[in-house]
């Protein structure tokens, strides 16, 4: 008999977890065996980030587990650290091979995908890795909400004038999706926790995002960007046009025009590159870190390795402009990942390879509760409906019928019952307490 092939899906995102789902429900066990290598046993609904901050949704629920939705796949929780195409070999560290001093493991495969997704793109800025605080996980997300909270404590409680205005002074650096929405979900937060200060009011906070470019949501298109500008000015929010971070050393935030904010929290949304892994391995890439791909999705003069989503230069078929690339968003991630499923079934079964063709829709956005804009077929829309089909479109995109549920409960009862604005903080450092109590005698009961 034939030995099952091996296909090793390299990420739990939305390119791995989906290809690996569909892997799962089209191929029998006597055809394939299906590895996901992931450091995280869980996929991350990215765009739910902004409201898992605001304390809308629950962190738990913008989490699949990746052991529950892919029973039939070995899920092993690592991290790829070289891949060795030409000889069909990935190098993993597990938690386990750190404990035991080992090395990295090895794992053998006839089907290489490749789906790390992106990384956070820095620049060499004083003082940004230092101060800076990224919003691409989940744990990013919680803690700054814990961190946001913490200012207005901090302010509250000081009688320093330097000190008060650098706790109320957030700024984040990046237009696109994920700066705008955290921005206008953490207003909207903050807005709302200050009327719980007897000394703070929401005018007091200082709320500046800046942009290199001219515009903001560039995918909602230029009315909309425009609009969305104009919404978030009216909301006091300084929000600063072809503008440049030129420094942030000792909390001070400096922009390319001159000026200088203190600030206790610097946000940092400029955008992604392609995950360093891609570096590591004997595979081409281009120009700008990616895979280059053909329209099935395989990678170009490579056998038996395919690539979607975020590492890969992806044809854009149904553009009219030549060498159009697919922009690296879920909107495409998702839809990559079914084609590219069907074509390593296709490609075991001998059958034909299809195309990857979507054209783009268009896009939703949210600026903080009751807000938001959208440039959806054509249509423009903007404030409550957009908002409505911001949540709408995504609850209908969240994976699992019990993640629907429980975002839509949630919703629901945020809907009914005032916000919940605690600070968590102490939950990254869950020992703090009681290594106290270990270095004083005090126990914990008596605290």
């Amino acid at each position: 008999m034939k030995e099952p092939a091996r296909i090793l899906v390299v990420g739990g995102g939305y390119v791995g977890m989906y290809t690996a789902l569909r892997l799962q429900r089209k191929l029998k066990r006597s055809e394939a065996q299906v590895i996901v290598v992931d450091p995280e046993p869980y996929m991350t609904y990215q765009p739910f980030l902004p409201e898992a901050a605001a304390g809308s949704i629950s962190p738990r629920h913008v989490v699949v587990p990746l052991r529950r939705i892919l029973p039939r796949c070995q899920v092993v929780i690592g991290e790829v650290t070289t891949i060795d195409h030409a000889k069909r070999t990935a190098a993993v560290r597990t938690l386990a091979t750190a404990e035991e001093g080992a090395g990295a493991i090895e794992i053998h495969y006839d089907e290489l995908v490749l789906a790390p997704g992106s990384v956070s793109r820095t620049l060499p800025i004083p003082g940004l890795a230092e101060f800076g605080i990224g919003f691409k996980t989940v744990e990013e997300a919680i803690g700054l909400r814990n961190h946001v909270l913490e200012q207005l404590d901090i302010a509250s409680s000081t009688r320093d004038p330097e000190v008060r205005d650098a706790a109320l002074t957030f700024v984040f650096v990046g237009g696109g999706y994920a700066g705008v929405e955290a921005l206008g979900e953490l207003e909207d937060m903050a807005r709302y926790a200050a009327r719980y200060y007897h000394n703070l009011s929401p005018d007091d906070l200082k709320w500046v995002l800046v942009e290199a470019t001219d515009r903001i949501l560039p995918e909602v298109g230029e009315e909309m960007g425009q609009y969305a500008v104009r919404e978030l000015r009216g909301r006091n929010i300084d929000v600063r046009l072809e503008t440049r971070l030129d420094s942030c050393e000792n909390r001070v935030v400096v922009l390319n025009d001159g000026t200088r904010l203190p600030a206790r929290t610097l946000v940092w949304t400029a955008g992604v590159k392609p995950h360093p892994l891609l570096a590591a391995t004997d595979l081409p890439t281009n120009g700008r870190g990616r895979l280059p791909c053909t329209p099935a999705l395989r990678l170009k003069d490579v056998d038996h390795a395919w690539a979607a989503g975020d590492a890969a230069a992806v044809p854009d078929v149904t553009s009219d402009e030549p060498d159009a690339l697919c922009a690296p968003n879920a909107q495409h991630a998702v839809r990559q990942a079914r084609v590219l499923a069907d074509n390593i079934v296709a490609t075991l079964r001998d059958q034909p390879l299809a195309d990857y063709a979507h054209k783009y829709v268009g896009s939703v956005a949210s600026l903080g509760l009751h807000k938001g804009v959208a440039h959806v077929y054509g249509r423009k829309l903007k404030g409550y409906p957009a908002w409505f089909m911001h949540r709408a479109y995504h609850l209908s995109r969240v994976p699992t019928l019990n993640r629907k549920a429980r975002v839509l409960a949630e919703w629901t009862l945020s809907g009914l019952f005032k916000r919940e604005i605690v600070s968590l903080g102490s939950l990254e450092h869950p020992r703090a307490e009681f290594e106290l109590a270990a270095g004083t005698g005090r126990h914990p009961e008596a605290s």
